[in-house]
């Protein structure tokens, strides 16, 4: 596929089907993602393919925080259920990290480079005929969370990939003129 083509076509999937990524076609798009442009080549980008225990724990993770800020008089079971299932869309789930800096000017850009790779396997996915959408979880920023995807506190989560073979599509956005977000200057 034609990466400008790529770019413009790729949309955000949120149904499945149930079959997973091969991890064949994992391992050639977190290949490519090692290509994204980084300052110094710390390659500080890291990937966590969730396993079904991992998963499972994530879940458990994702439902008692939605239960712990819950806004009072919410039905707590059913607030649970949501955030756990929002788990459950796609068969595969990559967590995106970035390895941590004592540098804060590095630890920016690492984490900038780590948000490139992963656009970097959401154009390879889609490239391959696959859908995918990326979020950032709040359970995957609490200690629950990070413990259920071995998340260490040396590194930073950037994102969630959700990755397989869609089951819907998705209309084109409209998108903003050039002129309204870009500035040419003397």
């Amino acid at each position: 596929m034609e990466v400008e083509n790529a770019i413009r076509t790729r949309r955000t999937i949120k149904a499945f089907e149930a079959e997973p990524v091969d991890r064949g076609t994992l391992e050639e798009l977190l290949e490519l993602a090692r290509w994204a442009p980084n300052h110094h080549l710390t390659n500080p980008w890291r990937f966590r393919i969730v396993g079904p225990r991992a998963l499972e724990a994530l879940k458990v993770a994702a439902a008692e925080l939605a239960k712990a800020t819950a806004p009072e008089g919410a039905d707590l079971e059913d607030l649970g259920r949501v955030a756990a299932a929002k788990l459950d869309r796609a068969p595969t789930l990559v967590v995106v990290s970035a390895k941590r800096s004592a540098d804060p000017v590095q630890d920016e850009e690492d984490a900038h480079a780590a948000a490139v790779a992963a656009y970097i396997v959401l154009l390879g996915a889609h490239a391959r005929g696959l859908a995918g959408y990326w979020r950032t979880p709040a359970v995957l920023r609490s200690e629950a969370g990070a413990g259920a995807v071995q998340l260490p506190g040396d590194e930073r989560f950037v994102g969630m990939l959700y990755l397989g073979r869609a089951r819907q599509t998705a209309a084109v956005p409209e998108r903003a003129p050039v002129g309204d977000y870009a500035t040419f200057l003397d």
